[in-house]
């Protein structure tokens, strides 16, 4: 018996880096976990390996940027198990574009993929939480909503731009015995950037590290909440003066 026994999660972008780390976690400590993702073949993968661990999870292919899908996905959850316990918000992608060159078309797709997914996303699980009267939404940000880097403007804004959406869920959900997090990683040894996992271990983590922060929040009793954290190697670059 884990601490989220007999709870229900829903994990975006759960193919791969953070988000597959974070469904594999919760499921070790018990939860029921449905994946969603656009490549269902390695959601399926990741449905088998949490499966011969000893957990239970269900693969649903889902384009979070689509409304439709992200109904559907929901619907999905709730026939099946008619409750949500936990939604975690992973799904997205980082973008280099220099701002000169970033076109509208391609603006908007950064928006949608990091920030409206997780707004579509989050207005479906209050749904089902609220008649609950609990629920608990996590969102994965970035030390970018602090310290952008260079080039990254539609992926800095979008991460300025879920702080305050976690911020409002928080308060939205207040009455209803709903809780808000974000959590802000660091430099992750993930396929957002290429080749950040040949780093020296001080400066960029591994996906269960951020995955291990997120558990700790889904494990909070149901009056508490993280509202902030942000966890990053040593010796990022984040603190200090040059």
């Amino acid at each position: 018996m884990g601490r989220l026994s007999g709870r229900v999660g829903l994990v975006t972008g759960a193919s791969s880096g953070i988000g597959a780390a974070i469904a594999e976690a919760l499921a070790a400590e018990g939860m029921a976990v449905v994946l969603a993702a656009r490549r269902k073949d390695r959601l399926d993968a990741l449905a088998e390996r949490i499966g011969a661990a000893g957990g239970r999870a269900r693969a649903v292919r889902a384009d979070v940027t689509s409304e439709d899908d992200v109904v559907c996905l929901f619907h999905a959850v709730n026939n099946e198990f008619a409750r949500l316990d936990l939604l975690v918000n992973c799904a997205g992608f980082a973008d280099p574009t220099p701002t000169h060159e970033l076109s509208l078309a391609r603006w908007r797709a950064i928006l949608d993929a990091n920030l409206t997914s997780a707004f579509l996303c989050a207005r479906e699980a209050l749904k089902i939480m609220r008649p609950q009267k609990r629920g608990r939404i996590i969102n994965i940000g970035s030390i970018s909503a602090s310290v952008p880097r260079a080039d990254q403007i539609g992926y800095t804004s979008t991460k300025f731009a879920l702080d305050g959406l976690t911020r409002s869920l928080a308060l939205d959900g207040r009455a209803h015995g709903i809780t808000a997090s974000i959590i802000h990683p660091g430099s992750t040894a993930t396929e957002l950037v290429p080749n950040m996992d040949q780093r020296p271990a001080t400066e960029t983590m591994k996906a269960a590290e951020v995955a291990a922060v997120a558990t700790l929040v889904a494990c909070l009793p149901d009056e508490t909440n993280l509202l902030e954290a942000t966890v990053l190697p040593i010796a990022q670059p984040f603190l200090g003066r040059g």
